[in-house]
């Protein structure tokens, strides 16, 4: 293959394909600049100044009593330093390097041979000699070749004697620059202060000065002596205090975590125990339900009781608002000629039939309770004789935390219904309380103390009464009980023991929102419907539940149970269903959806003799209600499947969440009722059910 010639382009086709290929890519967001532009040179100076350093510092001299100023550091900061290879031509090391590479051309040049010039290529060859011509020829070109080998042999030899050590040549491309930076300007500032006060000072030194100052101070180490050992003793007291509050701390710490495994053995000795209750509390139904269309049944499982409340009543009933399975029973009477000396509030749970979780005992008899819907630790009880306190389940259950105190700080009768309010503006945690006495409190838990406010005194809508003394007198009303409207929290209903229910705000207490001619007898209980805040129902002693509706002076529905009604409750589960209880010992479900006249299931819980039913409860998760009686004993009841029947949709149709379901289906019923004739007014049916 033929090298092409020194100065000939070289084909390579490989080269132009990728010149060609290669494109540059210009951003959007670069600036059009003229040709002037880019050609201008930009210099940027890089100031090795410290300008941190400080330039006016002084020294004081006190030989020479001036200040003196400081010379100022260095100002080199050596921001760059590299060792470069290159050398000056001028060196002998570079003029030696030079010559070394000359000779290594040289020796290229003779290992080659000649290479024709363009002129010899293109001249014509030699013409043809005679033989004799030819010989001398080659004669020539023999000893012409004999010289030049020589030559070559004695160069050669020449670098193998010295065979001195290549050094590498600087193979960067390396440039070296420097720069001289521009000096500021220096300024001297001098400033003279007041030298300081000087005294001048002597005096003679004796032996008895010498012997009274150590004297002076060996009485003055002796004092500190016997400080300190004073101090021993109180140190000594303060640590062995200490150590008992520690040994104390432990031993607390310790008792509540075998605690904590006690009660967790227990209730697995006790779901082993009751097992078959369990089993039929989360899993049996009745069977015989799909033979009854309109009845139900209640299924007994576990009786909660403690030894210590056997002969007080259930004056309340409260569930957890966390706990599904935990409720608070409160124990006092209900018979006012037969008082105790004391009370209590036991918290139970269905894990632990067989004793209570958390036990409160009260100096008067605990006549209502309430646990906290945001704080579930918190439960406030209502007493006897005025009082309310305010427990705190995570600290403990021997001291409240909050109790009201004095003779103006308190209800002057017993307190029959508590109930928690949503927190006020500033966050604190509130409560209201309705008493015999007429008032209606507001107790707001403070730092240290209750703070009291009287939202209402309720007064009887009749004439005032003359006295002996001829001055006229207005009766008062006695609070029963008391309910706050599920939607708006200034709205509440106070029943009286005259029977009449007033609809009250907490905004203000000069007059009522409505007044309800409700019983003839004492209001027991009252109770707002889960699903439509207008609907309402109340009991009295007068043996009658009645069904409200807001701002409707006449009852929907009005029952009859024979029996003087202790309490009542509307379902979670349906908007048609309540339960109520009598002290004949009986529970009472009505669903108004079946049946409007009378219950769909009245069952005997108690013994009619024995035994009173004081109150009733819905647990808000699971389908069985609670039921406590006047001898301390608490009954669980599940309901049959006839007695928690859910709205189904119609086919067809667009669907509907379940609770949209339960308000149409009352507000079809609601319709039946309120369609009157032209003219009619309702009328006071009465619908008895008969006692089995």
């Amino acid at each position: 293959m033929q090298k092409p010639g020194k100065g000939e382009p070289v084909d390579n086709d490989e080269f132009e394909s990728w010149v060609k290929s290669k494109q540059l890519l210009k951003p959007d967001d670069q600036l059009d600049l003229t040709e002037a532009e880019l050609g201008e040179e930009i210099p940027k100076l890089l100031s090795t100044e410290n300008r941190h350093l400080p330039r006016n510092l002084v020294i004081y001299n006190f030989h020479e009593g001036t200040y003196e100023p400081v010379p100022p550091p260095e100002n080199t900061v050596t921001l760059l330093e590299f060792e470069g290879t290159a050398l000056h031509k001028d060196t002998p090391e570079a003029k030696e390097q030079i010559a070394r590479k000359g000779t290594d051309e040289l020796n290229v040049t003779l290992d080659k041979p000649p290479e024709p010039s363009p002129e010899e290529e293109a001249a014509p060859p030699p013409p043809e000699t005679p033989d004799g011509e030819d010989a001398e020829r080659e004669e020539e070109e023999a000893d012409a070749d004999a010289e030049a080998q020589e030559q070559e042999e004695e160069v050669q030899a020449a670098p193998e004697e010295e065979a001195p050590k290549k050094k590498l040549t600087n193979q960067f491309n390396f440039c070296e620059r420097a720069a001289l930076t521009i000096a500021n300007p220096s300024r001297s500032v001098d400033t003279q202060t007041i030298p300081p006060p000087r005294s001048n000072y002597g005096s003679s030194v004796l032996q008895w000065v010498i012997y009274d100052s150590y004297s002076e101070d060996y009485a003055q180490q002796q004092r500190e002596k016997e400080r300190e050992k004073e101090k021993k003793p109180m140190l000594h007291k303060r640590d062995e205090k200490s150590r008992k509050d520690d040994k104390a701390k432990q031993t607390e710490e310790f008792n509540k975590r075998y605690l904590q495994a006690c009660q967790i053995i227990e209730r697995m000795v006790n779901q082993n125990i009751y097992d078959e209750i369990a089993q039929d509390y989360r899993y049996w139904e009745d069977p015989s339900d799909e033979f009854r269309e309109e009845e139900g049944t209640l299924l007994p499982l576990w009786k909660f009781s403690y030894e210590k409340t056997k002969k007080m009543c259930v004056t309340d009933l409260c569930f957890n608002t966390l706990y599904y399975d935990l409720f608070a029973v409160c124990f006092g009477t209900l018979d006012f000629m037969k008082q105790g000396n004391e009370g209590a509030v036991c918290l139970f749970t269905i894990k632990n039939p067989s004793f209570p979780d958390y036990r409160i005992t009260t100096e008067s008899g605990a006549m209502c309770c309430d646990i906290h819907p945001k704080y579930p630790y918190l439960i406030a009880v209502g007493l006897y004789d005025g009082n309310v306190i305010v427990y705190n389940l995570q600290v403990g259950t021997k001291e409240p935390v909050y109790m009201s105190h004095g003779v103006n700080g308190k209800h002057s009768e017993s307190v029959w219904e508590l109930k928690w309010g949503p927190d006020m503006q500033d966050g604190e945690i509130n409560f209201f309380t309705v008493s015999g006495d007429g008032r209606v409190f507001n107790w707001v838990l403070m730092q240290n103390k209750l703070a009291i406010t009287t939202i209402i005194s309720l007064f009887l809508d009749i004439d005032q009464v003359g006295g002996p003394d001829g001055s006229s007198l207005k009766l008062k009303g006695c609070g029963m009980c008391m309910v706050f409207h599920p939607n708006n929290p200034e709205i509440f209903l106070v029943g009286t023991e005259e029977g009449y229910i007033f609809k009250c705000s907490t905004a203000y207490s000069s007059k009522y929102l409505m007044t309800y001619y409700a019983h003839y007898l004492s209001v027991h209980r009252m109770d707002y419907n889960k699903f439509n805040s207008n609907i309402f129902a109340s009991c009295s002693g007068d043996w009658r539940v009645k069904i409200w509706e807001d701002m409707r002076p006449e009852p929907l529905f009005i029952f009859d149970l024979g029996a003087s009604v202790g309490d009542v409750k509307w379902a979670p589960y349906s908007s048609t269903v309540f339960a109520a209880v009598t002290t004949e010992g009986k529970v009472f479900v009505f669903d108004l959806s079946v049946n409007k006249y009378k219950a769909i299931c009245v069952q005997a819980v108690v013994s009619k003799r024995k035994n009173k039913l004081s109150r009733i409860a819905f647990n808000h998760k699971l389908p069985f209600i609670i039921v406590g009686d006047d001898k301390g004993t608490t009954i669980t009841l599940k309901l049959s499947p006839n007695l928690r029947i859910k709205t189904k949709a119609p086919k067809k149709t667009v669907p509907v969440d379940p609770h949209s379901l339960e308000v149409q289906k009352l507000d079809r019923l609601l319709s039946l009722v309120r369609e009157l004739p032209e003219g009619e007014l309702v009328k006071e049916t009465v619908s008895t059910v008969a006692s089995n």
